[in-house]
């Protein structure tokens, strides 16, 4: 798995390890049960500090893709849709971006999203 890091990107160092590893679970390159490597190698591989891909970690266990244990360091979860939760949650960083550089408040996007939601599923396209 390839990390990658920005340093003068405007996203913080943490999110974008977590990006990575939500891009690497959608794409199904990164597979439930696979450890993820020591944030300590992780953070000299990129030269970051530890702390740095700790709170990416974290964020990542906050979304419930990973689970982390002393001694075992972090873990893909096996979890039924793992690989479109990683997915789903990408884009939603990705609007969720777009939308701060458009100037869009976060209550304004959630208007959005609500009423996207409401209209149901998008309809086939035709080919």
């Amino acid at each position: 798995m390839l990390f990658r890091t920005d340093p003068s990107s405007p996203v913080p160092l943490g999110e974008q390890i977590a990006s990575s590893v939500r891009a690497a679970l959608a794409e199904g390159s990164l597979t439930p049960g696979e450890r993820l490597p020591a944030a300590r190698a992780l953070a000299d591989s990129l030269d970051v500090n530890v702390h740095t891909v700790l709170r990416g970690y974290q964020r990542l266990r906050d979304e419930g893709l990973i689970e982390l244990r002393r001694g075992r360091g972090a873990v893909v979860v096996e979890m039924e849709g793992a690989r479109f939760r990683a997915g789903l949650l990408a884009r939603a960083a990705e609007l969720a971006a777009e939308a701060r550089r458009l100037g869009v408040s976060e209550e304004e996007l959630l208007t959005l999203v609500r009423q996207s939601f409401a209209l149901g599923p998008a309809p086939a396209s035709g080919g």
